[in-house]
Order: structure tokens, then C-alpha cells, then sequence
């Protein structure tokens, strides 16, 4: 058994699964992406995190194989926190998911390491499908 850390990672430790580090200042958006990823049995919440600075912090620590990260938060934000994990963690695929996910632009995403951009207005299952993509293209 796996100890519980965060109050997300579920009591035992599926094979194949692909870990996922969700970072998000709000609890209820946490929360739900844990409980989105955790009705895929490919995907394993390995941690979170609410601002970009633990972000780091928690990545170099638990080794995700991908980080899910909101683009506006206190003390560090997600780009600050994407171009810090880029180059701590270069294959690690990085997707924002943000409300402001429509400004932010796919040609300055990918300028500073981003892989995808998902507004939060479109559903959680678009955010998966992203995910399992990224994580089984990278693989293959």
C-alpha cells in the first residue's frame, strides 16, 4: 500500500499507470481533476500542488510523468513555473489548463515548453484525452 499523499493518490499502486502532478491554486478544480484522472485506469495522481514554486518543489520530488498546471496563481505562475520545469525536466510534457486558456496562445505555449493548452470551459474528458495522448505518443 502507497502511503496517501495530499488527500489523492488512492491506496495501491497501479503497474502501467502514468503519474500526474495537477497544480492549481483552487481546491475544488484540484479536487476534480484528481477525480477525473482517477476514473482512468492509465492515469495515477502521483501529487499536487497550489502554486508554481511547490509545483517544482513537488515535481523534482515525485518525478511525474506529466504536470497538469493552472496558468494564473499566487507566489509563482504557471509560465514562470513551466519554463523552470522545462529545464529541470526537459521530457516531462507540460499541459495548462487554465481560464485563460483561449488568450494563451499555442505558438507562445510551445515557445517555453508547453504541449497543450485546454481552456477550463471545455470538459475534463478533453483534458484526459490530451494527456493520454502526450503520455502514449511520448512513450511510443
Amino acid at each position: 500500500m502507497q502511503p496517501e499523499k495530499d488527500g489523492c493518490i488512492e491506496g495501491s499502486k497501479r503497474t502501467m499507470a502514468k503519474t500526474i502532478l495537477i497544480v492549481d491554486d483552487n481546491d475544488h478544480i484540484r479536487l476534480s481533476l484528481c477525480e477525473q484522472f482517477k476514473r482512468e485506469a492509465d492515469f495515477e495522481i502521483c501529487g499536487e500542488a497550489e502554486n508554481g514554486k511547490e509545483a517544482i518543489a513537488k515535481a523534482l520530488e515525485l518525478h511525474p510523468d506529466l504536470i497538469v498546471l493552472d496558468l494564473s496563481m499566487p507566489v509563482m505562475n504557471g509560465v514562470d513555473a513551466a519554463r523552470e520545469l522545462k529545464r529541470l525536466m526537459p521530457s516531462v510534457p507540460l499541459i495548462i489548463y487554465s481560464t485563460f486558456g483561449d488568450a494563451f496562445g499555442e505558438q507562445q505555449a510551445r515557445s517555453i515548453g508547453i504541449s497543450e493548452v485546454v481552456s477550463k470551459s471545455q470538459p475534463a474528458a478533453i483534458l484526459v484525452n490530451k494527456a493520454r495522448s502526450l503520455l502514449y505518443h511520448n512513450a511510443a
